[in-house]
């Protein structure tokens, strides 16, 4: 799995360099995701520009990166393509997540309370 991630401030941002989060990764994204994100940040802003597909195990691993940053860290998605973001709106976890237009305006954004 693919992440490059940078540091700015108190926001990390992961961005994701891979078509597809789904069965066959989704292990790995969670191993990456942990390694990505053991520096302490207040936001960490998940760029998804790339995701072209994601299943119900990509869904699971993604969730399971918010669980694992803790309480005090908010996981943030940006750039969801239309079919990526079809699939979270249709299992509602788009009420689970703040989802950003593209980076920039995730960037930009205060922190949700």
């Amino acid at each position: 799995m693919d992440l490059q991630n940078t540091v700015e401030g108190k926001i990390n941002i992961i961005t994701i360099n891979a078509a597809r989060i789904d069965a066959s990764i989704a292990i790995q994204f969670k191993d990456a995701m942990r390694a990505a994100t053991t520096a302490p940040t207040d936001r960490v802003i998940l760029d998804m520009r790339q995701v072209n597909f994601v299943d119900s195990s990509g869904l699971g691993a993604i969730v399971a990166a918010m669980k694992g940053l803790g309480r005090d860290t908010r996981l943030e998605l940006a750039g969801l393509t239309p079919d990526v973001d079809k699939v979270f709106r249709l299992t509602r976890m788009d009420t689970v997540f703040d989802i950003h237009p593209d980076l920039a305006a995730a960037t930009s954004a205060k922190r949700a309370g």
